[in-house]
């Protein structure tokens, strides 16, 4: 099996043309339902990874409890209330969603999303109908792995993002070799396996790419929501799964490698890297 890893040509290399007479439409139509009281800022710093990263339009998803928190703290995604329950997304907005899910380009489910019984049917129910691609993060995995079949069967690309305690909850296993772990379960799964953390591992089961960019000032709550909001931003600027995933890895790494020259591990912020992605896609 051939490692493969990026650097920042190669990054560069994978961001589509945009042409000259190009609209928000031609460049990512992107959806994501996260959010839930106590976790207003996953959804925030999901959005704002998935438009530095270059989408064109971005629609936030939340339950109508949190609402006005996250439509305060962004200007540009398009946020929308759903029906919520014990501050949660509610089944009540089911037909919406899948309604909403049809026309984008991708979808990411799970930062700060919470566990319970309806978002746990969304998550199934997005999966079984949404005919694009959609990433799962956070509680997105947690719920999808109750249910693995439906995974396995889906025709469209599945990308999940788990760190080592959401893999063992999603396999049953801790990730010891985490190369061999991280292809089995791509393989068992029929997706593509983002496992993060120090030399991030992206593959399909197949073909494997190790992230060599990041650093330990990363390891703060709120990174992988920006990284989960790039991978789906790229994913819906038609870039290949596989390659989204590795190029959102390296470019993400790669900010958080600026940020920590710049302001030092211990007080830089998932924000601060949200700030300076722009300074990597010129």
């Amino acid at each position: 099996m051939k490692i493969r890893s990026l650097n920042h040509g190669d990054a560069l290399k994978l961001l589509p043309n945009r042409p000259v007479n190009g609209h928000k439409g031609d460049f990512g139509k992107i959806l994501l339902l996260a959010g839930s009281v106590g976790y207003t800022g996953a959804p925030v710093l999901a959005a704002l990874g998935a438009l530095r990263t270059g989408a064109g339009l971005v629609f936030l998803g939340v339950p109508e409890r949190i609402y006005q928190i996250a439509a305060m703290k962004l200007t540009e995604p398009i946020v929308f209330p759903l029906p919520q329950q014990d501050g949660m997304l509610s089944q009540e907005g089911l037909a919406r969603i899948l309604e909403k899910a049809s026309s984008m380009d991708a979808v990411l489910i799970g930062p700060g999303l919470g566990c319970s019984d309806a978002t746990e049917e969304i998550v199934c129910q997005v999966l079984s109908s949404c005919k694009v691609p959609v990433v799962l993060d956070a509680d997105g995995i947690n719920l999808a792995g109750k249910h693995k079949d439906i995974l396995r069967g889906r025709t469209s690309p599945t990308i999940l993002t788990p760190h080592a305690g959401e893999f063992q909850r999603l396999t049953g296993r801790k990730p010891e070799n985490r190369l061999d772990s991280a292809v089995e379960a791509a393989k068992d799964l029929g997706g593509i396996l983002v496992l993060k953390g120090h030399e991030t591992v992206i593959t399909d089961g197949a073909a494997v790419y190790i992230n060599p960019t990041g650093n330990p000032g990363m390891a703060v709550g709120g990174s992988g929501d920006v990284l989960a909001g790039m991978i789906v931003s790229l994913l819906g600027q038609k870039i290949p799964p596989l390659e989204a995933a590795a190029c959102g890895a390296w470019l993400h790494g790669a900010a958080g490698d600026l940020c920590a020259k710049e302001l030092g591990q211990y007080g830089m912020l998932p924000t601060d890297m949200v700030q300076v992605l722009p300074r990597l896609l010129k």
